[in-house]
């Protein structure tokens, strides 16, 4: 009887505790329904709140980067090395909202750099080099027709800042019409669009003519921070003088202001290529028909910082 009055005493015991673990988790869920209903009032606040005329003005940016040293590590080719990766991105906005016009302004910066210090060779480059050099910056200005449609101007310059600054530059200057579907989207229409070439690469490098296509999506929704933004140049004189760019930044806040952020780009220029192909490798015959116009890419994963 002892025995058996241990074994009901242990049986009511885990009943007891497996009913109070379920009670714990019941209340749990109600909290997080509590905490999502709450954050939806706090979203629906805040799009009233942005609603309203003013400025906005909001900036993230991701950096990433490792360094390493090897010595004597003689599986590898260069056994005694040091070695380093650091590279950051920075996107910022302003942007004035008014009744009848608009002003948004917008900075997107990409720079990286690497090196790989070889200790046996004395004659070896040790410092560390750039490899992704983007700077961009916009500025457009808009005067409402409709609720989502504005005549609108345009400028955008377009460089590298680290090697061979506004060599090549590109600045474009356009008017046309603006489409807003939705409030973080902008979708640029520039049927008149000059597009300035600044380069010492002589005839390669060519201003022209043309159209601009240009959409935005720049948005934050909590802890998640997202831009993606592609400018096309379209070229009335020739689709060799055409180029079109598309950077994407993403970025999620895990604790406070930091967290992790993803940022990649693409890119077609077969000016950028052909330069490339005459004044890099030094190909005499390299011309805009027989060039390898591959597509230009770059990529950054690292630590994100929501200003």
């Amino acid at each position: 009887m002892k025995k058996l009055g241990i074994l009901i005493t242990l049986l009511s015991f885990g009943f007891v505790n497996a009913q109070t673990l379920d009670e714990l988790k019941a209340l749990q869920q109600e909290k997080k329904d509590s905490i999502a209903a709450i954050q939806s009032r706090v979203d629906g606040l805040q799009s009233q709140i942005d609603a309203f005329p003013g400025w906005r003005i909001g900036a993230f940016g991701t950096i990433g980067g490792s360094l390493s040293q090897f010595s004597n590590w003689y599986a590898q080719g260069v056994p005694n090395n040091a070695s380093g990766n650091i590279g950051f991105t920075f996107n910022a906005y302003a942007n004035l909202i008014e009744e009848k016009f608009f002003w948004r302004n917008a900075l997107t910066t990409n720079l990286n750099w690497v090196k790989l210090d070889n200790k046996d060779n004395p004659n070896d480059n040790d410092s560390f080099e750039p490899t992704t050099d983007v700077f961009n910056i916009s500025s457009l200005y808009g005067r409402n027709i409709t609720k989502k449609i504005a005549a609108s101007a345009l400028m955008e310059y377009r460089t590298t800042i680290l090697n061979n600054f506004n060599d090549p530059g590109y600045l474009d200057l356009g008017v046309g019409f603006t489409w807003t579907p939705v409030e973080n989207l902008l979708v640029v229409v520039h049927p008149l669009n000059y597009n300035f070439v600044f380069s010492s690469g002589g005839d390669i490098f060519e201003s022209s003519l043309g159209a601009k296509i240009m959409a935005d999506y720049t948005r934050s929704i909590g802890a998640v921070n997202f831009k993606s933004n592609l400018s096309m140049f379209q070229s009335y004189k020739s689709s060799n003088l055409s180029n079109w760019t598309w950077t994407n930044s993403f970025s999620y806040s895990l604790w406070k202001a930091i967290g992790v952020g993803f940022d990649f780009g693409l890119r077609d220029s077969r000016q950028e290529a052909l330069n490339y192909a005459v004044n890099t490798l030094g190909d005499p015959n390299a011309t805009f028909d027989n060039i390898d116009n591959d597509l230009q890419t770059f990529w950054t994963l690292g630590l994100s910082y929501k200003f």
